[in-house]
């Protein structure tokens, strides 16, 4: 098939450090490109893809300090994609809302996977304006605040399965800590976690702008009052491996309808178990008592940590392996993006038989 990704371009594909979304089209990009697919990819110059790079900005916008407004990038991408529309079989969005309108005359041919939250009042109204756009969910949770919509299917994100190496033996023996701080992240939660088992916590972390102001007056004090805490700050995806690999288990501990949570499988796929609050995604992604536990309170969480060591991380491993990895990822896509192409040539043959009848009537 010829295959349209269409990437945001705050990072590039993929990101160099923090940024969830572009590292999944990354993943699935050259994954497609692997299975045999004719693939372009929209994103910023400065990515790195096996498929055909068309560069819609000199580089990510969030590494561009001339950049005020993301907006007009983002517009002018969307002109070459739609001027390039016909060369496609499928166009696949990852940008959220901003399309729409810009490509309504083709949205039969097009999905748009959602990679944020939903439960935002704003979203509903406009997802009732176009109606006809093909939506795909990471999760079945992140659909429920929703209004009836085109809901093509819900697929999980996937890793390479090479990407980050298991590790069978625990080097580091601490509690990890991975993402951002932010409130809904709770790495609140995770402090007093530690704080209450005697396990030493590393948190690896971006601090957005936004967020500033909770990690100065909330977070940063926090750590300096325990000693077992270290703030290791962002990392790239070479730590990463070593950081997850060397954990005893990754704490989750959202509080936030979390439309995924990409760190939980690639923790799985070091053989980490996951310590995550039930909230949003988690229990569809994590298998209890296998994959890690799934938990209600601190006073849980806590003595799950101390039972994270009895878990057999060659099971966690296989998890990953059956459930996670980007090659089912990208089976699934295909399978999605070949039934809307179906759809699609169907619709316009009727549409053609229609005009013919019409033509004859008159």
């Amino acid at each position: 098939m010829k295959i349209a990704q269409i990437a945001p371009l705050t990072e590039c594909v993929p990101p160099k450090l923090y940024g969830g979304t572009e590292r999944i089209v990354a993943y699935l990009t050259d994954e497609l490109v692997r299975q045999g697919h004719e693939v372009t990819l929209f994103a910023s110059g400065d990515s790195r893809t096996l498929a055909q790079l068309v560069p819609c900005a000199h580089v990510a916008l969030r590494l561009n300090p001339q950049v005020r407004d993301p907006i007009p990038y983002n517009v002018m991408m969307l002109e070459q994609v739609r001027q390039r529309a016909d060369e496609f079989d499928i166009l696949h969005f990852h940008i959220d809302m901003l399309h729409f309108p810009l490509v309504r005359e083709c949205a039969g041919k097009t999905i748009t996977t959602l990679h944020g939250r939903l439960d935002l009042p704003d979203l509903v109204p406009f997802y009732r304006t176009f109606p006809e756009f093909p939506l795909v969910s990471i999760s079945n949770d992140q659909r429920k605040p929703m209004p009836p919509v085109n809901w093509a299917g819900t697929i999980y994100h996937g890793l390479p399965a090479d990407l980050l190496p298991f590790q069978p033996e625990v080097a580091g023996g601490y509690l990890a800590f991975l993402g951002r701080i932010s409130p809904e992240k709770r790495p609140d939660r995770a402090i007093e976690i530690a704080a209450r088992t005697g396990m030493i916590l590393k948190i690896a972390a971006k601090v957005d702008k936004v967020d500033q102001a909770y990690w100065e007056e909330t977070i940063a004090p926090l750590i300096a009052r325990h000693h077992n805490v270290e703030f290791v700050g962002e990392i790239n995806e070479a730590q990463k491996a070593q950081f997850l690999g060397n954990a005893t288990a990754l704490l989750f501990p959202i509080d936030w309808p979390e439309p995924f949570g990409l760190v939980m499988i690639e923790a799985m796929a070091c053989g980490t178990p996951v310590i995550a609050f039930n909230c949003g995604s988690v229990p569809e992604v994590l298998d209890r008592g296998v994959s890690g536990f799934i938990v209600e309170t601190i006073e849980q969480a806590v003595e799950c940590a101390q039972k994270a060591r009895g878990l057999d991380r060659h099971l966690v491993r296989a998890t990953f392996e059956a459930r996670f990895t980007a090659e089912r990822m990208a089976r699934d896509y295909v399978a999605l993006y070949e039934r809307l192409s179906l759809v699609g040539r169907h619709e316009a043959f009727s549409a053609t038989q229609t005009a013919r009848s019409v033509s004859v009537l008159m």
